[in-house]
């Protein structure tokens, strides 16, 4: 018998807010997160946008020392799952640290420390690389520096699945909790990619908007749509088995109840045409909960305003919905805060939790011009407040990843 899961916590950092409270509250008000590159002279960049964190300090949330040994993925990550604990009234005193795990992901790790570090071999010869560059650059370290930072000891896992990595972390938390493995899982993903190489690497792939107007640059969905905006920032939530969650009274945002994961063994880059794999991690996450398609109010798109996701993810959902997919209400929280790559889905994973709790689904921000072909309720021009008992979030990553989580009213 499987176990109930329950989400109890909520940390963010993105480019409209650095906690949940700011960034829900900007979502709601359409206030866009991009604006021009700071990071690095973008002279001779076609993309000179992104969607940066702002008046971020890692040094005012967590130890100086701690801070200046962790890249700015990994201090994402500890400051956004430090909100979540604390959101959750975690005692780690009370708990069995054994019984505490993290599956945070990131899907790049840290390009800074590289780009860094590469010039100084370049310049200087080996002797002069920095020893720590391994423990600062691979992935894993967002998930091991959260488990450190609070002696959380179960099991601690890095998933890395490109644009997918948020949303599969989180669905392979949830597994854990129902399989019996853990009784709390921090679990999430995390992003800070805008570098130079990170933005010369997207752009010759042709994935970045090379728009200059930060309201035109990522619109989902939108007929003159015409690439990605990177952004940056972290989604981390607390996920308990519902006894352990009861056991300690503890609030519950909502019930995690179905998670589906496909691939699509098509193309590096490209999903599937006919929206197959995607549709099929739909299909699954909802069945996983029990559920049909007509009892899902909301779906919080991968919507990453490329044309070829947009298009296909559309297809994607009439076919995993059928009928029904006509009447669902759709958005991209990318619109405002741009493409969080690794941290994408556990962002957008809380952006469900909040139009449960809120009752409300905010507007796509920028979509004004109708595609033909993308022809479904994508909350064009307005938040509409309405009953939102039963979300899904979808993720689609590089290499074909799909993921799904589905999100419900808690009932006891």
């Amino acid at each position: 018998m499987s176990k109930r899961v329950v989400v109890t916590g909520l940390g963010a950092i993105t480019p409209i807010g650095n906690n949940v409270e700011e960034f829900w509250n900007s979502l709601k008000e359409k206030k866009v997160g991009i604006a021009p590159i700071t990071y690095f002279d973008t002279t001779d960049y076609k993309a000179k946008l992104a969607a940066q964190v702002k008046d971020f300090d890692a040094k005012k949330h967590m130890d100086p020392k701690a801070a200046k040994r962790m890249e700015q993925f990994c201090q994402f990550a500890v400051i956004a799952a430090k909100e979540a604990l604390t959101d959750a009234g975690i005692d780690m005193e009370k708990e069995d640290p054994y019984r505490v795990g993290v599956s945070v992901g990131s899907g790049i790790g840290s390009l800074q420390s590289i780009e860094r570090e590469h010039k100084k071999l370049m310049e200087k010869g080996p002797g002069r690389v920095n020893p720590l560059l391994v423990p600062l650059m691979i992935c894993n370290m967002a998930a091991g520096n959260v488990s450190i930072q609070f002696g959380l000891k179960g099991k601690c896992i890095n998933v890395v699945t490109a644009c997918a990595t948020g949303t599969h972390s989180i669905g392979e938390a949830f597994r854990s909790i129902q399989y019996g493995e853990a009784d709390v899982m921090v679990a999430g993903g995390t992003e800070a990619s805008i570098t130079p190489i990170g933005v010369a690497g997207f752009t010759a792939l042709t994935a970045l908007s090379t728009s200059e107007d930060p309201l035109r640059a990522s619109i989902p969905f939108d007929l003159e749509r015409n690439g990605f905006v990177m952004g940056e920032g972290a989604g981390i939530v607390v996920l308990e088995s519902l006894e352990h969650a009861q056991a300690r009274g503890a609030k519950i945002y909502a019930e995690l109840a179905g998670y589906g994961a496909t691939c699509d063994a098509y193309h590096i880059t490209s999903p599937a045409e006919d929206g197959s794999g995607a549709a099929k991690a739909m299909e699954m996450a909802i069945a996983d909960a029990g559920m049909k398609p007509e009892d899902i109010d909301y779906i919080n798109a991968h919507g990453t305003s490329t044309h070829h996701n947009d298009l296909f993810e559309t297809k994607a959902i009439k076919l995993a919905l059928g009928d029904h997919a006509k009447k669902v209400k759709i958005n991209s929280t990318k619109s405002m805060i741009g493409h969080l790559l690794g941290a994408a889905g556990g962002v957008e994973f809380i952006t469900c939790i909040k139009s449960i709790e809120d009752n409300f689904i905010h507007a796509t921000a920028g979509l004004t011009k109708d595609d033909p072909d993308c022809d479904l309720d994508y909350t064009k021009n307005e938040g509409v407040a309405m009953d939102v008992n039963c979300a899904i979030s979808n993720s689609l990553g590089f290499g074909g990843h799909n993921a799904t989580l589905l999100v419900k009213k808690f009932q006891a």
